[in-house]
């Protein structure tokens, strides 16, 4: 099993510990997300972290996020609100084109903070609570999350608002922002690789954190079926509203310095 281990992480910089401790977290990720429609990626971002470069860090976030929405919208495709699907993939390529330009000039503070502010706005403003979401909010939306992942990775808090509110139950919130997530996650790995980034070294790595993000999805699945709809929509925007207020905080501290 070491041997195996090796293999996974060679040429990553990580130790034994510091792989069982991704695979572990990528589990949970995914399992929170699945459970709770939000909040994994943010687990999994803050983790990876504390254990990669920083250079490297977005783009294998990208990937791994990507492998746990793709396989939460698979098993929950029967959910997913299709209608708004167009205008926000149509936003996303507009979103990662110019975030791929700007990616390296914009400092990520500034962007965690508009990000958080707009988050708050976004799950407790009047508009959001009393009508749906329009095609055109879910095209802004779709440009605006496109843009803010390519520097702040983890966007699921921005988007999850726009999906909770065109969604009659939990099951459509949750397919629905795994299939945004998906879309989003996606275009920006393309942005970085057209940016020039190497993912071969990490190719092993990603492997072993895709089959545990997905064994999560699935124990998360049929968390979120046993859950009450109260209960999942309190536990849904204050989940939201925690990790705004820690964008927020994130935000402040960088741009203090």
């Amino acid at each position: 099993m070491e041997n195996v281990i090796s293999i996974l992480i060679e040429g990553t910089g990580l130790d034994i510990w510091g792989f069982v401790i991704m695979c572990g977290v990528s589990f949970a990720g995914s399992f929170i997300a699945a459970s709770l429609g939000l909040g994994g990626g943010l687990l999994v971002m803050a983790t990876m972290a504390t254990l990669l470069p920083p250079q490297v860090l977005i783009p294998l976030h990208g990937i791994v996020q990507l492998g746990s929405n793709a396989g939460r919208a698979a098993i929950m495709r029967a959910d997913i609100l299709k209608h708004v699907i167009p205008p926000f993939l149509i936003g996303t390529v507009i979103g990662a084109a110019i975030g791929g330009n700007l990616v390296v000039t914009l400092p990520t503070a500034l962007l965690q903070l508009v990000l958080g502010a707009f988050v708050l706005y976004a799950t407790w403003g009047p508009k959001l609570r009393t009508q749906e979401p329009s095609r055109r909010a879910f095209f802004g939306i779709g440009l605006f999350g496109a843009l803010a992942t390519m520097f702040v990775g983890a966007t699921g808090p921005l988007v999850a608002p726009f999906a909770a509110a065109a969604s009659e139950k939990r099951q459509e919130v949750v397919a629905t922002h795994a299939t945004m997530m998906t879309i989003q996650h996606g275009f920006k790995i393309i942005a970085f690789g057209v940016l020039g980034f190497a993912f071969g070294p990490y190719i092993p790595l990603l492997c072993g954190l895709l089959a545990c993000g997905f064994a999560g999805t699935w124990v998360g699945k049929h968390m979120l079926n046993a859950l009450p709809e109260r209960a999942f929509r309190i536990g849904l925007k204050t989940l939201i509203t925690l990790l705004a207020i820690r964008l927020l905080f994130k935000g402040i501290e960088g741009w203090l310095g």
